[in-house]
């Protein structure tokens, strides 16, 4: 006897999506992406230079935001979608994996892309993330699949980095080095794919991702995440900025493309080759991507999710934030998180990785005292010294001047060495 179809999954049937899982509501997208690490139990009875230990896993909390949750929500759409009209069945599908684009058979697919914006710190990549880890895998196994002889791999979703240089050999390099790095950690014994490409002595940026896209559609990539997008333009000159510092009416020098090949690659990987791309960066490199207003229509056919700092003392979302990082505290004698509202958003700006990077310091001030015993003191003093190289990024957010926000990322320390410096400097006593 046939089975009726299931009127209420519109995937139903194919290959591509079934691994994805259930479509899940916005109720359970917010518990699937939230963490809380275990709460200390009779933190009084562990040694001292122990709880420096315990300690680090408040780094492991993340509360999703409702913005959060509506990129989760994005991204589901866009691969769902994507695979929609990648489906194996189709003709037109196996035309984009044979490398012939231009005889896909309509319906194509909508251009698919999507971007999230905001300052560092507020959780963005984390955001994207936790999305991403919504699903079952990363790389299904199908022991069979349409057209196909024998087992093949599919790849639900890849994230790379924008490289630091902007251009288009060095992120086609980022691709492949990350295809080659999830197989190895997805797919034990799986041979780097990309060894030889990497290995030539001269790149061809063009050629490179050429072959990466290749392998990427025959792999049926579900979505691509391009982080830190900024990296694809570069600073204003020492002479432009000095320019506009004497300028009495803006100071702001909007960046410049390096590469206009790199940013025509991304666009042709939603128009023709049918990947949707999201893409993640801070304000001013979002910006400057949307400077065109063709990038603008194309980089956002399937949202624009800006995410923020928390602003104001009163807001629910962020005395929610601190009740739950108050939970996590490693001295007999507890702080109420209730007097500490606003001093926490004037030492942080009300960025959520400084808040968590703030509360560790201050826990690293007390475990210096013998009294056993976190205090509002603690804060301010770790404020002085451990987050001392962001003081003046705080500032500049805190100050409500639209000039000296836009300098936020410029004095916000990029430099991997300061963070590597205060994690490792706060689990052990000095």
């Amino acid at each position: 006897m046939m089975t009726a179809p299931n009127r209420s999954d519109p995937y139903e049937g194919n290959i591509l999506v079934e691994p994805l899982g259930p479509i899940l509501s916005r109720p359970e997208v917010l518990k699937r992406t939230l963490t809380l690490p275990p709460i200390p139990d009779e933190i009084a009875a562990v040694p001292l230079h122990i709880r420096p230990h315990h300690l680090m896993s408040v780094r492991d909390l993340h509360i999703p935001s409702p913005e959060g949750a509506r990129v989760a929500e994005t991204i589901d759409l866009m691969l769902r979608q994507g695979y929609r009209y990648r489906h194996p069945s189709r003709a037109s599908t196996w035309a984009i994996v044979g490398n012939e684009p231009m005889r896909a058979q309509t319906p194509q697919a909508v251009p698919m892309a999507a971007v999230v914006v905001g300052h560092s710190g507020v959780g963005k990549t984390e955001a994207i993330r936790r999305a991403f880890g919504c699903y079952p895998q990363q790389i299904v196994s199908h022991q069979s699949f349409p057209k196909l002889i024998g087992p093949h791999h599919q790849v639900v979703w890849l994230s790379v980095d924008a490289p630091a240089s902007g251009r288009l050999a060095d992120f086609a390099a980022n691709l492949m080095i990350a295809w080659d790095d999830v197989f190895a950690r997805c797919v034990p014994g799986h041979a780097p794919r990309f060894e030889t490409a990497l290995a030539r002595g001269r790149r061809d940026g063009a050629r490179m991702l050429d072959e990466w896209r290749q392998v990427a559609a025959s792999h049926f990539l579900g979505v691509l995440h391009i982080d830190e997008v900024q990296n694809f333009f570069r600073l204003p000159t020492l002479a432009q900025r000095r320019s506009r510092k004497s300028s009495t009416v803006d100071d702001h020098v909007e960046l410049s493309l390096i590469e206009d090949q790199t940013l025509k690659a991304i666009l042709t990987l939603t128009n023709t080759w049918q990947i949707p791309v999201i893409l993640s960066g801070t304000n001013d490199g979002v910006a400057a991507l949307n400077k065109r207003s063709s990038n603008l229509q194309r980089f956002v056919t399937s949202g624009s999710h800006r995410l923020d700092e928390f602003r104001l003392a009163d807001d629910e979302r962020y005395q929610m934030f601190l009740a739950q990082l108050g939970r996590y505290q490693y001295l007999r004698k507890r702080l109420s998180v209730d007097d500490i509202h606003e001093l926490m958003l004037q030492l942080t700006a009300g960025v959520p990785r400084l808040i968590i990077a703030l509360w560790v310091g201050a826990h690293r001030v007390a475990f210096e005292r013998r009294d056993d015993a976190l205090r509002p003191e603690d804060l301010r003093r770790a404020a002085e010294t451990f987050l001392a190289p962001v003081a003046p990024a705080v500032a500049a957010l805190r100050s409500g001047d639209p000039r000296l926000m836009r300098r936020y990322e410029d004095l916000m320390p990029r430099d991997n060495d300061v963070w590597n410096a205060f994690w490792a400097g706060s689990t052990a006593r000095t």
